[in-house]
């Protein structure tokens, strides 16, 4: 299976539907830069918003917008850099799953509406599935795949291995398959997650 293809406008907007009737907000963007100034859309000025580790929201600048400072959002991320103790910053990691936005990727979409998100440590995984009000994931077009074994599959013979390969490169072991989060619905009312998906090839 080609895990590079970019799924049809008919897919897109099929899944969209689907993700729709699992109270699941979604929307489709051309490019990267147009997925950018969506967030920038959906988050007010005063919201603290925190990401979790993502080569997607590194290709569409996102990373580097927040680092600038020209928002005006509360950059959970860069408070959690600037403090030197190192048990105070574990508190403080371990506190960012309440960021009023939590923003990252997933790593698959099934047709039927979906999420798989595979991850090392979890670290991501709250937010994703509760502590945050606000999640806004990119996911370009290419991860949608026709079914959750299809996913699964994705994850373990394509994502994976670019991660492991991706992590010896900064030096690490590697990498490892610790947790891998499926989200069916949203039955929170307070809880908005929102979808943007890029007509382009990101991230894994």
């Amino acid at each position: 299976m080609n895990y590079e293809h970019l799924a049809s406008e008919e897919t897109i907007e099929k899944v969209i539907a689907a993700l729709k009737e699992r109270n699941i907000n979604a929307v489709v963007v051309d490019t990267r830069a147009e997925a950018l100034e969506k967030i920038k859309s959906l988050i007010p000025a005063g919201a603290s918003v925190m990401n979790g580790s993502s080569t997607t929201l590194q290709e569409i600048g996102f990373v580097g917008y927040l680092k600038e400072g020209t928002h005006e959002w509360n950059n959970v991320h860069e408070e959690i850099l600037k403090e030197k103790d190192s048990a105070k910053q574990e508190r403080l990691r371990k506190e960012s799953v309440l960021a009023d936005y939590f923003l990252g990727s997933v790593h698959a979409v099934t047709e039927a509406g979906q999420l798989l998100d595979a991850s090392a440590s979890g670290s991501q995984i709250p937010s994703y599935a509760f502590s945050s009000d606000n999640v806004i994931w990119v996911v370009g077009a290419q991860k949608i795949v026709p079914d959750r074994e299809a996913a699964f599959r994705r994850i373990e013979d394509y994502v994976f291995p670019l991660e492991n390969k991706r992590m010896q490169n900064a030096g690490y072991p590697g990498s490892t398959i610790g947790r891998v989060l499926v989200i069916e619905r949203e039955i929170m009312p307070n809880r908005h997650l929102t979808v943007i998906f890029v007509k382009e090839k990101l991230g894994f």
